[in-house]
């Protein structure tokens, strides 16, 4: 046995947080590793202890090896907990970590360089005999030799990082043409995310689903598995929405994909928490990976289990065998995760950042599970990935489940920064996801159900943020209360009272005048209107006799307005000012968000063509490339490589070409 008392969890937000909880309820002291951006984090405040890395990026902090090992060193870690993603599947920093005595939960080294590299795990399970998807991924990674055997293969391509996971590092080809982009964004991402550029390509399947089997090792040579889960719905290669068990699984299917698991697991040695992951397509499957690490979706597992997957690691770490036996581990239930990111679907899923003005999470609601490391109030960095909760909801059955993700979904509710929380709604009340029909083109095939374009604010959301601008206005009066002419407020000295607003909602100034207490005024029309009560920024109001709930969140002229869980973004104009000024024409090219210029691959004077690219942009770990909308000449550069720029900041102004 090697038990030990302390442990240091190398990683941030969600995943530490959730190690800590289990950690301390076992007795353990927990030690919390932060970067600069992450000084304040939840999950630091959880831990019994906590220490610096050193600056917000991700090489300079989470991902150096010398200085988890210093910090383990300094606060007298015995044991340290990978968490998932970063450091997880790196074998030289296991190996690290034994040369410092220091016990590493997780698989030996050997068996993350075996299955750690999908190449390397592709390679064994060939050896084995367990089908493929056909591809390649041959040590090779010369650009003519992934042409050659994309060709071989067939289009459409995946083009797929080696090394790593959560959808970094994957692109699609759907022919030779896009091929060469795909190759060169893939690589990059790999590179960023993983410090390791090499590719594996794939035959893309059309309509497949994603179905992995959780599986457990331990010290004295027994290997289980804890049933399936099904990842299908997916955004960007990343997944979205995860359920245990997979729909339509029989038990058949499912005790043979559990002995493949199982099996390539012994083959390696394997000791700890994995995760082998197939693609199945008709009444087929195929292995795609193995992911030597506890992952994102374990919760649904531990829901229909009714096992603490933390609480497993942590006791193998220690030596102890696996707490039960194949046979004895249940399968009672259903359970449907979905990851709540900082990210606009309305813009191809970029990444959001900002400060987190008002966060709900419903952990009250029954059978609902919060996993998250943030709170209101929090800043949401470029650094890192953009999840901020997950949203579990369990049930007897796959319809109960559903049933209660909805209701939580209903009630959760994110101002300050863009969400994928309306998409998140969109699918659970989805009548294919309500019968099952899922592969990992669902957001894609249903997009115009799942991603509608805005709409205008209802007139309830109006009315709130009317109301929020009155209660600021009431609180900056003069400085004689008792003087009606220091009131910035809806006092009149003849006839009843009123204040007019000017709100700005995208691309339409709405005119409003609000009778306090009695009604509001709109342009198509009036509604009676009740005094508002207030508790902090929630505002409780009825409008035309409907009782309204909103939260207003305001930071000068922006008001976040979250009603029935949808958030609104507004501005408050005085309606004695002149319009602003119209924005400058297609020529010049903003930030699509927040993060880090990579590349420029223009300069001033440059003749450019339409879709020529002008720079490459990297948030949270994705690329993204900016490219000229229209024909012309490059008028100036606002940017260079390495400069932090700002969601809608300048980057390049092009002159555009005369008129024919």
């Amino acid at each position: 046995m090697t038990a030990f008392t302390s442990l240091l969890i190398a990683n941030r937000g969600e995943i530490a947080c959730r190690v800590i909880r289990t950690a301390r309820a076992m007795g353990l002291r927990t030690i919390a590793v932060f970067s600069d951006a992450d000084a304040t984090a939840l999950h630091v405040a959880l831990a019994d202890d906590a220490i610096r890395l050193g600056p917000a990026p991700a090489r300079e902090s989470y991902l150096s090896i010398p200085a988890l090992i210093a910090a383990a060193r300094a606060t007298g870690a015995q044991a340290i907990h990978p968490g998932y993603g970063f450091l997880s599947e790196n074998a030289d920093f296991a190996e690290a970590c034994a040369e410092a005595s220091l016990i590493f939960v997780g698989p030996p080294p050997a068996a993350i360089r075996a299955m750690g590299s999908k190449a390397a795990a592709k390679a064994l399970m060939e050896q084995a005999g367990v089908p493929l998807v056909p591809g390649y991924h041959g040590q090779d990674q010369s650009d003519a030799t992934l042409r050659a055997e994309a060709a071989r293969i067939g289009f459409p391509i995946l083009v797929k990082a080696s090394a790593g996971g959560g959808g970094k590092g994957m692109k699609v080809a759907a022919d030779a043409a896009a091929l060469e982009e795909a190759i060169t964004l893939a690589r990059g991402e790999a590179l960023a995310a993983f410090g390791d550029g090499r590719l594996l390509l794939e035959r893309y399947l059309t309509k497949p689903r994603h179905i992995e089997i959780q599986v457990f090792a331990d010290a004295h040579g027994n290997v289980v598995h804890l049933h399936e889960r099904d990842c299908s719905i997916q955004r960007r290669h990343q997944k979205v929405v995860e359920e245990a068990p997979a729909p339509g699984m029989t038990p058949d299917r499912r005790a043979a994909m559990g002995r493949a698991a199982c099996d390539a697991a012994r083959a390696i040695g394997y000791v700890g928490a994995g995760t082998v992951e197939f693609i199945s397509e008709g009444d087929t499957f195929a292995f795609m990976e193995m992911n030597t690490r506890l992952q994102v979706e374990h919760p649904v597992t531990e829901a229909i289990t009714g096992q603490d997957l933390v609480e497993w690691q942590l006791r193998v770490a220690m030596g102890e065998p696996l707490p039960l036996a194949q046979a004895e581990i249940p399968l009672e239930g259903h359970a449907i995760e979905v990851r709540l990111y900082a990210e606009d679907p309305a813009r191809d899923f970029a990444p959001s950042i900002g400060t987190l003005r008002h966060l709900h999470l419903p952990a009250h609601l029954p059978g609902i599970r919060i996993d998250s490391g943030v709170r209101e109030g929090d800043a949401v960095p470029i650094h890192y990935d953009p999840m901020l909760a997950k949203i579990i909801a369990a049930g007897p059955d796959r319809a109960t489940a559903l049933r209660r993700l909805s209701r939580a979904l209903d009630a959760a509710a994110v101002a300050g920064i863009r969400s994928n929380l309306p998409l998140l709604r969109a699918i659970a009340v989805h009548p294919a996801f309500a019968a099952a029909d899922l592969d990992t083109g669902f957001i894609a095939r249903h997009a115009a159900a799942l991603l509608p374009e805005a709409g205008p604010a209802p007139r309830a959301a109006l009315a709130a943020a009317a109301l929020r601008l009155l209660r600021d206005a009431e609180a900056r009066d003069a400085a004689d209360p008792h003087s009606p002419w220091g009131s910035a407020t809806a006092w009149r000295l003849n006839g009843d009272g009123y204040q007019d607003f000017r709100l700005i909602d995208g691309e339409d100034e709405i005119d409003l005048r609000l009778h306090p207490g009695r009604g509001i005024d709109f342009a198509d029309g009036s509604a009676a209107l009740g005094v508002p009560r207030w508790e902090g920024d929630a505002a409780t109001f009825t409008l035309d006799g409907r009782a309204i709930r909103a939260t207003v969140a305001r930071e000068g002229e922006l008001l976040l307005v979250v009603l029935d869980g949808a958030t609104h973004e507004l501005r408050h104009r005085d309606p004695r000012a002149p319009s602003g000024e119209e924005q400058a024409g297609g020529g010049r090219i903003l930030a699509p968000m927040p993060g880090r210029v990579l590349q420029v691959l223009a300069a001033a004077g440059d003749r450019v063509a339409r879709g020529a690219v002008l720079l490459v942009m990297e948030a949270m770990k994705v690329q993204m490339r900016i490219t000229a909308p229209i024909p012309g000449t490059v008028q100036a550069l606002r940017c260079q490589a390495g400069d932090l720029v700002e969601d809608g900041a300048e980057l390049v102004v092009v002159e555009p070409d005369p008129p024919a």
